[in-house]
């Protein structure tokens, strides 16, 4: 991933919000597409516990952004047509694997530089430890449907739980080339253990949730 970009966020974001229109959640998919976009993220992969809906269509608008990859992994066949129907012709963007997510996330898939996962997948615990191992390089891993889940409470990383949606779990964790000596699950970027955190404000007027990325001097991270 290079720099952060807003122009890839707000467009990305914004495209989102169009193909809302055709789903219901389009609050944890507009915020998963910006992250991704606005990360110049080259390999996204997804998890999903059953049809593909609009959080992979915010990774479709995320890709045609930054020109990277979507891979789509699906449990069965099953899935596999019922999502390629769902996302209509947005499906010829994504890669579509059937198998076990885990496995995949583990070797094939190694190097995502983005990662989301739905919570709602049974072994979505296996998924999140085995993210956090062996990476090639940084990983920015999103967990939609996390609410009353406990996988953000023992994540080794340093984990952030969002109010977006269903709940939203939010990781980076550190690749081969940035871990020097510390485990796999440390925050990366900026020396000294500096990082950032994440702020949300409600405007108390419409209800709408602002989430806002504050980064300490010289800290590195996931930004929106």
């Amino acid at each position: 991933m290079g720099v952060w970009s807003a122009e890839n966020a707000t467009e990305a974001y914004i495209k989102t919000m169009n193909m809302g229109k055709r789903a219901n959640e389009p609050d944890v998919a507009e915020f998963i597409s910006a992250i991704a976009a606005g990360n110049n993220a080259q390999l996204m992969v997804v998890a999903c516990a059953a049809t593909a809906g609009l959080t992979t269509l915010g990774l479709v608008a995320a890709s045609r952004q930054t020109g990277g990859r979507l891979i789509c992994i699906v449990k069965g066949i099953e899935e596999l047509h019922s999502s390629q129907q769902a996302l209509e012709s947005d499906a010829n963007r994504v890669e579509f694997v059937v198998g076990d997510a885990q496995s995949f996330l583990s070797n094939e898939y190694k190097s995502a530089d983005l990662v989301v996962i739905d919570c709602n997948l049974e072994n979505h615990e296996g998924i999140l430890g085995a993210i956090q191992n062996r990476r090639e390089k940084s990983t920015i891993v999103l967990g939609y449907n996390a609410f009353w889940k406990d996988s953000w409470v023992w994540s080794k990383a340093n984990s952030h739980l969002l109010p977006i949606g269903e709940g939203l779990l939010l990781m980076r964790v550190a690749g081969k080339c940035e871990t020097g000596g510390r485990r796999s699950g440390d925050h990366g970027g900026g020396g000294s253990g500096r990082r950032g955190h994440w702020v949300v404000k409600v405007d108390k007027c419409t209800g709408e949730e602002h989430v806002f990325r504050i980064k300490s001097a010289g800290g590195g991270g996931v930004r929106a």
